[in-house]
């Protein structure tokens, strides 16, 4: 039977793992010309190798999730941050 990996995080991995994301993929957009749709493709690679090597070093399967994890999250402040900028702008 299959079992499931144990995953840990702590609150250091949300306040630096996901603006790391943030902050590399709008770096990378802003010096090579990332179209819009391969974004979030390459917000997950980053969060997968920040996660992988840094956070959950050792455990391939917990650091894979939360490496998915970490992409999508910063994916989705973003836009998130993005829209509520734009509703406020257009009031």
């Amino acid at each position: 039977m299959t079992e499931f990996p144990e995953i840990t995080t702590n609150i250091w991995d949300i306040f630096l793992a996901v603006p790391l994301v943030l902050i590399a993929t709008q770096l990378l957009k802003n010096i090579f010309p990332i179209p819009p749709a391969f974004v979030p493709t390459v917000a997950t690679f980053i969060g997968l190798i920040i996660s992988v090597f840094i956070s959950h070093r050792g455990d391939l399967p917990a650091g894979i999730f939360m490496g998915i994890l970490y992409g999508a999250a910063a994916i989705s402040f973003y836009v998130s941050i993005k829209l509520s900028v734009r509703a406020y702008r257009s009031r």
